[in-house]
């Protein structure tokens, strides 16, 4: 039986937090009746609930439809932040997985289970699909006998104690069974102990196919100047590939090479995280539950964003300093934390707090993989509602750009584009914006090996123009097109940059020219594009910063 939670827990907020199990469990979206089955709450409840987090950002509503938003991943960033190790080490396994040319996972340890922190997964027809979040039992994971090498004999009888009370206590999460015991039992217990033991005479594990059927793993332990393990690191293939033999005897001497500059890029010295600055919050979530009454469930908003008060540098913080970065009172903040604890996402030591990876089953799972037509749709409808004309984001494919998502107006004569549609870049307003974002070197050989050819009579052929008007689209920050890639077509387009400052698609409106005249664009269209952009942008910096977030 879970325990029952301390008086002073804060109801609305593990409400709140129940909601957002259910949505991330069902991949990211379930109808409001749905969640009044799943979480047992009262219809009232969860509308309220749903409404509170649909303000904070972290929810969308569609009609009788609740589904998670990106910006539900600044809980989960909070903790990778906090945690600093995917920043530190996840350019070393992305190296590590390019030169292998196989899938590199970084894992840290849950009371469950392992769950993954980082991932660089290789493109193929047979792709693995783990994602940040995911939780998978220790007994079915290479990167589980690597943890479980360092359990006392007390952690080792909970560890049985639980298994025999839950059962299978994380597979689920992608549907995994092992292939050789039934999880759970005696048999998968001694196996995953005599596992662990070769493991940690070996000083790493091998995982065949308990994951699931097909896959193969290798795993090492990454230590801290301290010798503890914090994370594993581990290389997956398909028995396609390699069988678990062939894998370690591949991979082992890069792996072992990998780990030592992964040590000693933990035992460099960091400086210390900047003090968190108050955000303000209490004064969001007041104005928030002044204009919406009972709609907005202050005590719910407010216990989430004690989350975010941790970050790179601030792993671990005393309540003076939570109150502080959110701007609560100590009283409010203490009553959040506490309430977070009993939930599992919290763990306190001597008056200091620290997040739990737990944090990461809050929408992560369901979120990590969004592509960037996902997150820019939503926006792109508010937008299109506005401006009344079809909205399109493309990225460069080639000489060409590509269309990837589109939201249309209904008009008698409108521009009809399908999603895949590719134009030349050099003549289409998203093309410029795209060749404009690229470095000088690159973009001036790509102008050099493309044909320009004439679409229309206005179409720019000459390269020494068409390298000024790009100069001018990096300066402006826009790009208008008249009549250059079909007669009587005009298009506004604004860049879309990821947190890096690169250029990754390109927004656009498009019209005939009777709708409106190019100074009527600049002045009507252009401010709204860019306020479009920037939500985008928004939505694609959370997603994107422990993440890789596709362009399709």
């Amino acid at each position: 039986m879970p325990a029952a939670p301390p008086a002073e827990a804060v109801a609305p907020l593990m409400r709140g937090i129940a909601v957002l199990r259910e949505l991330t469990d069902a991949g990211g979206r379930m109808d409001l009746s749905g969640l009044v089955r799943a979480t047992g709450l009262a219809r009232s409840t969860v509308d309220r609930v749903a409404a509170t987090l649909a303000r904070m950002g972290y929810v969308r509503l569609q009609g009788h439809e609740a589904r998670l938003a990106p910006r539900l991943m600044e809980l989960g960033n909070a903790y990778l932040s906090s945690l600093g190790l995917p920043g530190r080490l996840g350019p070393l396994a992305e190296r590590l997985a390019e030169e292998l040319d196989e899938s590199v996972s970084l894992a840290v340890p849950d009371r469950d289970g392992i769950r993954f922190v980082h991932q660089t997964t290789r493109r193929r027809a047979m792709s693995l699909t783990f994602r940040i979040g995911d939780l998978l039992p220790y007994e079915r994971t290479a990167a589980g006998a690597v943890f479980a090498t360092t359990w006392t004999d007390e952690e080792w009888a909970a560890r049985r104690g639980r298994d025999a009370s839950a059962g299978d206590t994380g597979g689920a999460a992608h549907g995994a069974h092992s292939a050789h015991d039934t999880p759970g039992s005696d048999d998968t217990h001694d196996a995953f102990r005599q596992r662990t033991a070769r493991a940690r005479e070996a000083g790493w594990a091998v995982d065949d196919q308990l994951m699931e059927p097909g896959l193969v793993a290798v795993a090492m332990p990454v230590r801290d100047p301290q010798g503890a393990v914090v994370c594993a690191v581990s290389v997956v293939s398909h028995t396609s590939r390699h069988t678990a033999r062939s894998l370690g005897e591949a991979v082992l001497p890069r792996l072992r090479e990998t780990v030592a500059a992964m040590e000693a890029e933990l035992a460099r010295s960091r400086p210390a995280g900047e003090r968190p600055v108050p955000s303000g919050l209490a004064h969001w979530t007041t104005a928030s539950k002044q204009e919406l009454g009972a709609g907005f469930v202050e005590s719910l908003a407010r216990g989430l964003t004690v989350v975010t008060a941790f970050g790179e540098g601030r792993a671990e913080l005393p309540l003076t300093s939570v109150a502080e970065a959110t701007g609560l009172a100590r009283a409010t903040a203490r009553r959040a934390l506490i309430t977070l604890e009993h939930l599992g996402y919290v763990t306190s030591r001597e008056r200091l707090f620290r997040l739990t990876p737990g944090v990461l089953s809050l929408g992560c799972p369901a979120l990590s993989r969004t592509p960037l037509p996902d997150i820019a749709v939503p926006h792109m409808a508010e937008l299109v509602g506005r401006v009344h004309d079809s909205a399109s984001l493309a990225v460069l494919d080639g000489d060409d750009i590509r269309y990837t998502a589109r939201v249309a107006t209904e008009r008698i004569m409108s521009v009809n584009i399908t999603i895949g549609t590719r134009f030349p870049a050099y003549a289409a307003s998203m093309g410029r914006v795209l060749l404009a974002g690229l470095p000088a070197e690159e973009r001036e050989n790509r102008i050099g090996r493309t044909e320009l050819r004439p679409l229309t009579r206005r179409t720019v052929t000459d390269p020494v123009r068409l390298a000024a008007l790009l100069e001018g689209v990096r300066d402006d920050g826009f790009a208008l097109v008249d009549e250059e890639l079909e007669e009587g077509l005009r298009s506004l387009a604004v860049p879309v940059r990821d947190h890096t400052g690169r250029t990754v698609a390109a927004l656009n409106v498009a019209m005939h020219t009777t709708r409106r005249t190019p100074d009527e664009c600049l002045a009507q269209l252009l401010p709204q594009l860019r306020a479009t952009a920037a939500h985008i942008e928004s939505d694609l910096h959370v997603a994107g910063r422990f993440a890789r977030v596709p362009e399709v």
